[in-house]
């Protein structure tokens, strides 16, 4: 299973990895910065370096058989199974997406909190983040007011906390999945992303370490999908 760097610090961004497998144009390493597409959360993209030839990272996925992650590149690579490379992430896409991820924690705090709202859908990516949630009312305004209390929380300047849990007792702590049909994987233990006095969830993906990295968050629309599904697109303030 190949070992998940970013878990713990979402700030590397470059490491030396051992190859694992080769299949193709697809390559599994030993350890990785590369976040797959998972949790609602976009892949990363960089490059993986060989013997001064680099490589682009067109995609990243995860084997769910066997917890490997499957790295993607643009054409087939020189280098096999045991060799070291050097593996890169495009930072700014990277921190586009962990700036996005972690507002996407306090909105769905907000909304479980005062609606008891859960997300029956979303996706993040650099440039814009979709949740929908399951809410009655398609009035604008709850989102208005959900995002301007993103900004006053973000502005808070709250240190962003990431451990790791027991599954049974994580699962004990009220609104820990905010997820509506999805439980959190059946491992002993859960990684914990914990907005003290904000948000605490069961989570796999990147984000900063202090909400004033955020900056300000900007409401772009509202959809109504139906009875009980009401979806908004935010982003990044200019």
């Amino acid at each position: 299973m190949t070992e998940r760097l970013y878990m713990m610090d979402s700030y590397l961004r470059s490491c030396d990895s051992k190859v694992k497998l080769v299949n193709g144009e697809k390559v599994v390493l030993d350890r990785t910065v590369f976040h797959p597409l998972s949790g609602g959360v976009a892949n990363d993209l960089g490059t993986i370096a060989h013997s001064g030839t680099e490589y682009n990272v067109v995609d990243v996925s995860e084997d769910r058989s066997t917890g490997d992650i499957v790295h993607a590149l643009s054409t087939t690579p020189s280098f096999k199974e045991g060799d070291l490379v050097t593996v890169e992430l495009d930072w700014e896409r990277r921190y586009a997406l962990m700036k996005l991820h972690t507002a996407a924690h306090v909105l769905s705090s907000i909304m479980y909190k005062k609606y008891g709202a859960l997300i029956t859908g979303g996706h993040v990516d650099p440039d814009m983040a979709k949740d929908d949630f399951s809410i009655e009312k398609s009035d604008r305004t709850i989102f208005e007011k959900a995002i301007e209390e993103v900004n006053e929380a973000a502005s808070k300047a709250v240190e962003v906390k990431i451990y790791t849990m027991a599954r049974d007792e994580a699962l004990k702590i009220p609104g820990i999945v905010k997820l509506a049909d999805k439980a959190p994987p059946e491992v002993r233990e859960l990684r914990i992303v914990e907005i003290p006095g904000i948000d605490v969830q069961a989570d796999g993906g990147p984000h900063v370490r202090n909400t004033s990295e955020i900056g300000k968050v900007a409401l772009v629309r509202v959809e109504n999908k139906g009875r009980n599904r009401k979806r908004v697109y935010y982003k990044i303030a200019e």
